[in-house]
């Protein structure tokens, strides 16, 4: 596999989607990363290979974070940011080199210091679903060299745009892969 390369459709240097600023829709799931699948992301298989599906889906958090008032500005100015906790991935449906798609971000919850969130990865031609991504994220106050980074409450800005994001998105139906294990099942006893 070659190195990353920043696809058309990936964030600027400022975390901003290329193709416009993710807009906080209320109501409505966020489309936090849109673009084409890149040559460099395929596998011998001839499709998105897998390690590939979290790099779009990083991207899309990245998306969040700029609606949310976390791009490069809002990170410089608070000294805050967010950090993975745990990741969901589960794939779908294939998809090819070129294809375009776009990510719709959902808002499950959130508390002083933490957003879940769920991500789903669609053809932008027909609206297919092709992977869904379910991550946890912390709000961290990185401005302390002395301590370094900790969590911390989300600042006011921020907070006053994601909490009415989390309570519109509280109206939309729940994704069925929220909140899924992974394990195999246990034997049946004879």
């Amino acid at each position: 596999m070659s190195e990353l390369r920043h696809s058309p459709g990936s964030p600027k240097n400022d975390g901003t989607p290329s193709g416009g600023q993710a807009q906080p829709g209320v109501g409505a799931k966020i489309v936090s990363w849109q673009g084409p699948v890149d040559h460099a992301w395929v596998d011998y298989n001839g499709h998105l290979n897998d390690a590939y599906y979290m790099v779009i889906f990083s991207y899309a958090t990245d998306g969040l974070m700029a609606a949310i008032g976390l791009d490069a500005a809002g990170r410089k100015a608070t000294g805050h940011t967010m950090y993975t906790l745990e990741i969901h991935l589960n794939y779908v449906q294939e998809v090819h080199e070129g294809v375009a798609v776009e990510v719709r971000t959902q808002i499950l919850g959130v508390d002083a210091k933490r957003v879940h969130v769920f991500h789903t990865l669609h053809r932008q031609d027909d609206g297919t679903l092709l992977a869904t991504n379910e991550q946890m994220l912390a709000n961290i106050d990185a401005s302390n060299a002395e301590t370094g980074p900790k969590t911390a409450p989300f600042v006011p800005s921020v907070a006053a745009l994601l909490q009415p994001l989390a309570l519109g998105h509280a109206a939309l139906p729940r994704p069925a892969n929220a909140g899924r294990s992974i394990a195999l099942p246990l034997p049946r006893s004879s």
